[in-house]
């Protein structure tokens, strides 16, 4: 599957704020965000024009897509799952963006950013309700079980990610720091939802 490769902070540095895209980095003064304010290329410095609805509309959308780690082809496609769904389309897209295995991963604390979590995911770490899945996006269900797999314990990243402190502290999800284990209580509600970004501009955007 293809992946965004280059440098991640200059994402952070072209929405403006932290995406929390390299784990305990952005938690330092080694932050890209604090070190350069400003947006990259060797115009960044001198952006002050006045952005259009438009603009505002795909800034969000690409803030959105970057902080999940999803690329453009794969986030069209939960918006229109999300847009087939009963309910408000902005609320059902970032319920499908949450229950994403990689993100559920990320939330209980188990990795210190979503690519992380990705690669635990990938290299075949995590169990779910007993069952080796190896697929980022599986959607995880409620009451489904995610265990850190028996033999992988004792991994380092795991231990150094919990450390950190931003697992656990979820009303939506349960954790057993003890057993490397966590629950899905329930599909999050908007409001539940530490995400700084308005999804409304995305509905608006792809119903042009």
């Amino acid at each position: 599957m293809a992946r965004y490769h280059d440098a991640v902070c200059r994402l952070c540095r072209r929405e403006g704020e932290k995406l929390f895209l390299k784990g305990a980095r952005c938690l330092t003064d080694k932050c890209a965000i604090e070190r350069r304010q400003f947006a990259p290329g060797q115009h960044g410095q001198n952006m002050r024009r006045k952005i259009s609805a438009y603009g505002l509309q795909l800034r969000e959308k690409q803030k959105i897509r970057r902080l999940y780690g999803v690329l453009e082809t794969q986030f069209h496609n939960y918006f229109e799952k999300a847009d087939a769904k009963t309910g408000i389309t902005g609320e059902n897209l970032v319920q499908f963006l949450e229950c994403r295995l990689d993100n559920i991963v990320y939330r209980l604390g188990f990795a210190a950013s979503r690519k992380q979590a990705r690669q635990l995911v990938r290299h075949r770490h995590i169990l779910v309700n007993g069952h080796v899945v190896d697929i980022p996006s599986y959607q995880v269900k409620p009451q489904e079980v995610i265990r850190v797999k028996d033999k992988s314990k004792n991994l380092e990243q795991i231990h150094a990610s919990l450390k950190l402190g931003h697992g656990g502290d979820i009303a939506w999800l349960r954790l057993n720091k003890a057993a490397l284990e966590g629950e899905l209580l329930a599909v999050p509600q908007r409001s539940e939802v530490p995400l700084t970004a308005n999804e409304q501009l995305v509905v608006e955007l792809y119903s042009k």
